[in-house]
């Protein structure tokens, strides 16, 4: 298993990934922006294969998780976890104070990886994610980095 900075190459896989696990899934052009900022995009790969990725930003201290996925055939391995535990260390490593994350208040298994890696819910944004008949909270969690 290997975690990297994604390249240019990798933009059919994430795509793939992102429409198969998300309702709404970002259109190409955002996951690019994101691709053309150094450092943003990640992905774990076994045997060559993209399997998960994430985009995570950081500026002044602060960083935020915008989007993490498995791809679903890959979901309940690990994956996810391996990915969250890579981007934990290397934040502390870049001296980053506090890293945050919104979730769907449906997404369940996705709260409690997060809850298990000791993020912790600040609040709640209402009607934030579209869904097929309207819209989802949002819940915020955030985790404090630095001892």
């Amino acid at each position: 298993m290997l975690i990297r900075m994604a390249t240019e190459q990798d933009i059919p896989a994430i795509l793939a990934i992102e429409r198969a696990a998300h309702f709404h899934p970002w259109p190409e052009s955002v996951l690019r922006r994101y691709l053309a900022k150094s450092g943003c995009v990640q992905v774990l790969e076994q045997d060559g294969r993209v399997l998960a990725y994430a985009v995570n930003t950081l500026i002044a201290g602060e960083a935020e998780l915008l989007m993490i996925a498995v791809d679903p055939n890959q979901q309940g391995r690990g994956y996810g976890r391996t990915l969250m535990n890579h981007l934990q260390q290397q934040l502390q490593q870049q001296g980053a104070e506090q890293w945050f994350l919104d979730v769907r208040a449906s997404n369940e298994p996705a709260i409690g990886l997060y809850e298990s890696l000791g993020f912790c819910q600040a609040g709640c944004r209402p009607n934030y994610y579209p869904t097929a008949h309207g819209s989802e909270d949002a819940l915020l969690y955030c985790m404090d980095l630095q001892p």
